[in-house]
């Protein structure tokens, strides 16, 4: 972002021309001290967001997929927002630095909406279809960035591939938007019926909703105001009490959403949803896909994934993977004790375990020996 004129020649040009030489550089002067103000506040911002990405991705208090992928936002969100800050400030910053603000920018709106949907769903393993999401973005941010370069193609980063990355932004903007639906939904309810969990979530949906216009409106209109006061100060303040919140004594993990209860819901409904589901996992066999996730089975019956969730915990005491675990430990077990001709390592994959060491581990735990020990069981009796 360059400037076309000094601070002088603006002001010499937008205040009236009575306005003495003196007078412009005493309001310069004030304009200065502002300009030092937002830039310490956009630094300081900046910085308590990267390191909060990094608590979050490296020491965080739990390392759950959700605390992952908010690491990851608040990395990328700190590197676009600081790369912006600094280049506001130093027209002459290395043009490689606006091309990481850039590639950070085109994976804020993934990076929220993956958080957002581990979130609510409390997913524990990372779906195939973000996997191939983050893969595509990853690949279009090195291939991109090596065939053009913003060093050596300024104009075409800046009014083309900006825009693209802004639509990819709105995309994942709007699919947030619909996993908070529910969330929303309630909000014109009683204050008790949002979680504190569901309160950090709308919090961090909304300011990137203030950060994304910022942007936007700076990209389109050239206001920088409106980048300062709306991107830089906000991103500081939500960081600040992002961070107030994690060290609070009472919050082991503030944006872990406790399930909703059955609170209308009778024993007998429950009863029936869980013949339901036995019966989805028995005929469908949905076990044996190793990226199932809470949403995708209670889809499978027609009901919320909270709501899933909630009713394994209430009334099987398990959470949603020792469920599903226990389905494919008992499908590898009848596959074991018919002699089937596929290895123990092939078993695990087939019913549903994506590596050697899970299936290995939920065995033991299941049946409490190995799959070895059980099948020599087996052919010693």
């Amino acid at each position: 972002m360059e400037r076309d004129m000094t601070l002088y020649d603006f002001l010499a040009h937008s205040f009236d021309k009575s306005l003495t030489s003196q007078s412009v550089n005493d309001i310069a002067i004030c304009m200065n001290y502002a300009q030092y103000i937002q830039f310490s506040l956009g630094a300081l911002g900046a910085f308590n967001g990267l390191m909060l990405g990094i608590y979050f991705l490296s020491f965080g208090k739990s390392r759950t997929l959700s605390g992952f992928f908010l690491g990851c936002l608040l990395t990328v969100l700190s590197l676009r927002i600081g790369e912006a800050v600094f280049a506001c400030f130093d027209p002459m910053l290395p043009r490689i630095y606006v091309q990481i603000g850039m590639s950070a920018c085109l994976l804020i709106g993934p990076a929220l909406f993956f958080f957002t949907k581990a979130a609510i769903e409390q997913t524990r393993q990372v779906p195939q279809s973000w996997k191939i999401q983050i893969a595509v973005l990853l690949s279009a941010v090195v291939i991109v960035g090596s065939l053009y370069p913003f060093a050596s193609y300024p104009n075409l980063c800046s009014l083309y591939f900006s825009k693209i990355i802004y639509a990819v932004w709105f995309i994942y903007l709007v699919g947030t938007g619909i996993q908070l639906k529910g969330i929303l939904s309630r909000m014109g309810g009683a204050v008790t019926e949002i979680k504190t969990a569901e309160k950090w979530l709308l919090a961090i949906f909304l300011a990137n909703i203030v950060i994304f216009s910022a942007f936007l409106i700076t990209l389109f209109f050239g206001l920088y105001s409106t980048f300062y006061g709306a991107t830089v100060i906000f991103s500081f303040v939500l960081c600040a009490i992002i961070f107030i919140q994690l060290y609070d004594s009472k919050t082991a993990n503030p944006f872990y959403l406790a399930p909703v209860k059955y609170l209308n819901k009778k024993i007998n409904d429950a009863e029936t949803v869980l013949n339901s589901l036995e019966q989805v996992m028995a005929q469908k066999e949905l076990f044996r896909n190793p990226d199932l996730t809470v949403s995708e089975l209670a889809k499978a019956i027609n009901l919320p994934g909270y709501q899933l969730s909630q009713l394994i915990n209430d009334n099987l005491g398990k959470n949603f993977t020792s469920y599903v675990n226990e389905y494919r430990i008992n499908e590898a077990c009848r596959m074991i004790g018919e002699q089937h001709p596929y290895s123990l390592e092939a078993i695990g994959y087939e019913v549903g375990f994506n590596s050697k060491s899970t299936f290995y581990a939920a065995f033991k735990k299941i049946r409490g020996t190995t799959p070895m020990f059980y099948k020599e069981g087996l052919l010693s009796n």
